[in-house]
């Protein structure tokens, strides 16, 4: 009996692994505007395709991508709130350069940024702010020098569900 349950217990080890790779490697190409794993986005931009974490509450927002020390080339976050606002973005404890674009309510891009490392310990009031330029409900980050690589430029379009993305925002 001890050895069934022993061998119970490797099948039963092994297939979590195997369902783990399955989950953390993924499967298929995504398309642009593809929904990803839960709490990703799927996206093209400069005719590259990234997997965007989704920053869709208060907290997950003003986190952001804080005290992170790599983005991947094909990664970065997808800020979705709820309406349209004048937005403002900081490198709070940001330990990599971020550039972040700012979308319209049609996808356009409205404005970007290369934004600059802070040095540590800046209080919140001396850090530099990145403007939105306009009413908007979607931002998104990438890796530094990401938009200058791919020629990205204001009025290009990004395609997205936004109105589904902002249905889900709080």
């Amino acid at each position: 009996m001890a050895d069934g349950k022993r061998l119970n217990l490797r099948w039963v080890v092994g297939a979590l692994g195997v369902l783990s790779a399955a989950v953390i490697l993924g499967g298929g190409s995504g398309c642009a505007a593809e929904s990803g794993a839960a709490g990703t986005q799927r996206v093209e931009i400069g005719g590259e395709r990234f997997t965007l974490e989704l920053a869709m509450t208060p907290a997950a927002r003003v986190q952001g991508l804080s005290d992170r020390t790599f983005i991947a080339a094909d990664g970065g976050m997808l800020f979705v709130f709820p309406s349209e606002a004048e937005r403002e973005f900081v490198m709070r404890r940001c330990l990599v350069p971020i550039d972040i674009v700012f979308l319209g309510p049609r996808g356009g891009v409205m404005s970007m940024h290369a934004m600059a490392v802070e040095p540590a310990g800046t209080p919140e009031g001396e850090l530099k702010r990145y403007g939105s330029g306009g009413k908007t409900a979607i931002a998104i980050e990438l890796a530094g020098g990401t938009l200058e690589r791919l020629g990205v430029a204001v009025g290009d379009r990004v395609e997205l569900p936004i109105v589904e993305l902002k249905r889900r925002a709080r």
